[in-house]
């Protein structure tokens, strides 16, 4: 019935620099002595390391708060707690919760911003907290990034918590950069609160507050958690816009529990804000979009939604209710297989023990089964099974829903081919001209939308006596 395309994967091979050297840095080290190559040496502030690092190196930073030391950059004022000019590396040994890079607040002349990242640097395993930036000047580099400011998304952000940050104009966690694997909340500015125009990987935003996009502005968000992030009006004079995500690239997401309002008065575009160019597909939310296929309003079913375990329950119509066409992962936020059934499911978190291969939700609105005992039934008795149904958007328990060929008929361009067809729905259509050859059809047009009712295709090169057999399937 339908068409299954191969995955080719790529495994991905790093050199490194075989004179690369290592730099320690510990808070309370007696003895520190440049340059700093070895724990008996440390620096004492991690900035004095990263100055001894060349290209390539490792600054490997042990448990602490780090709130001395940092430069300007650019001929800029404002003061970062840790500059980054040069691709290094920089991780702590015991990931976030033991190592802090410490910023000064609150905003004004006086404030400190975590980190400045240049292209190609890694930042991992940290903590960046209370940054902050100034109330004037250059508004990109002095007023936005208060956790951290990177200057593209070859930066990367990893394994990182960025919390409790304030941005007179952009990004009050982080400004642009690659961001994975990392908790950014309880962080605040005018447009995206917890992040700006950043591509975020496996990240929860939560708690941030902005009057554009609460969790998020703009940027790229993939297998992320945006729950509890605000849009507030009285924070500026904007009007408030996207609780969770402002615009943007989402896919395989959880946004939930977002809010914008006015005062005490909630307004439109709590969860997510689109500005009419961004289509919505595939996803599970309410109101039902106007632009965009294979939504549902469906009450999700998550499991503790109180508690805040959106992991998927047993009954969720979200199982097996996305498109494998939108999967960019080989794992969901748990680090599981994203695709189990055959179909991926709607959300960050993959059901991992289907007993249906039908989208759940589309076997629930019809009242069927998602016990596995539907979906080789040929409920309506039309000659096709529940899966054939479900591929082809025909109606299960309406024999006169069927995905069938017409009689085709001449006309001076050609062989007319028309098909019972689903609005919305991509066909593709085959061609024989002897039906005991191998192989008996060959494709002679893909990616055709069905129309409500019936589709036509005229074959242009089937002018001659010769016979013509044709077949339709759904992609």
């Amino acid at each position: 019935m339908g068409k299954f395309w191969g995955w080719l994967l790529l495994a991905a091979f790093f050199s490194f620099n075989a004179t690369a050297a290592t730099y320690y840095v510990n808070v309370s080290n007696p003895a520190p002595v440049s340059p700093y190559s070895d724990w008996s040496t440390a620096a004492t502030n991690i900035q004095d390391a990263v100055d001894a690092a060349s290209t390539g190196d490792l600054v490997l930073v042990t448990n602490g708060v780090y709130a001395t030391g940092g430069r300007t950059v650019n001929g800029f004022s404002l003061t970062n707690r840790v500059t980054v000019t040069k691709p290094i590396t920089l991780q702590s040994v015991n990931g976030p919760n033991l190592t802090l890079i410490q910023g000064n607040s609150p905003m004004g002349n006086g404030a400190v911003r975590c980190a400045y990242l240049t292209n190609g640097v890694i930042l991992s395993g940290f903590t960046l907290t209370n940054g902050a930036t100034k109330t004037s000047g250059d508004i990109t580099n002095e007023l936005s990034g208060a956790g951290a400011w990177c200057a593209s998304v070859s930066a990367t952000i990893s394994n990182c918590i960025l919390t409790g940050c304030s941005a007179k104009r952009y990004g009050g966690g982080v400004y642009r950069g690659t961001i994975n694997d990392s908790l950014i909340s309880s962080n605040n500015a005018p447009y995206g609160g917890g992040a700006y125009s950043n591509v975020l990987n496996n990240c929860v935003l939560k708690n941030n507050f902005a009057a554009a996009g609460g969790g998020a502005y703009g940027g790229s968000l993939t297998h992320c958690t945006i729950v509890n992030n605000t849009a507030y009006a009285p924070y500026t004079a904007v009007p408030p816009t996207g609780g969770g995500v402002f615009d943007g690239n989402v896919m395989n997401c959880v946004i939930f529990y977002n809010n914008s309002y006015y005062g005490t008065t909630s307004v439109q575009g709590s969860n997510f804000y689109s500005n009419g160019n961004i289509f919505i597909n595939y996803c599970c939310t309410t109101p039902l979009p106007t632009n965009g296929v294979g939504n549902i309003t469906n009450e999700p079913v998550f499991v503790d939604l109180a508690g805040g375990d959106f992991h998927l329950s047993s009954n969720s119509p979200c199982i097996n209710a996305g498109n494998n066409a939108y999967v960019t992962n080989a794992i969901d936020l748990d680090g599981l297989p994203r695709i189990v059934g055959g179909t991926v499911d709607i959300g960050a978190y993959e059901y991992q023990t289907p007993a249906s291969t039908l989208s759940y939700a589309w076997a629930q609105q019809y009242g069927l089964p998602t016990d596995g005992t539907a979906d080789g039934a040929d409920t309506d008795g039309d000659g096709m099974n529940n899966w054939q149904e479900w591929k082809a958007s025909t109606v299960p328990t309406n024999a006169a829903s069927v995905l069938q060929l017409a009689s085709p008929s001449n006309s001076l361009s050609g062989m007319i081919v028309k098909w019972q067809s689903v609005g919305g729905v991509n066909y593709y259509l085959q061609r024989g001209t002897n039906l005991a050859t191998q192989p008996t059809f060959t494709s002679i047009q893909s990616n055709i939308v069905g129309q409500v009712g019936t589709t036509s295709y005229t074959d242009t090169t089937a002018t001659n006596a010769t016979p013509y057999f044709y077949r339709v399937g759904v992609q």
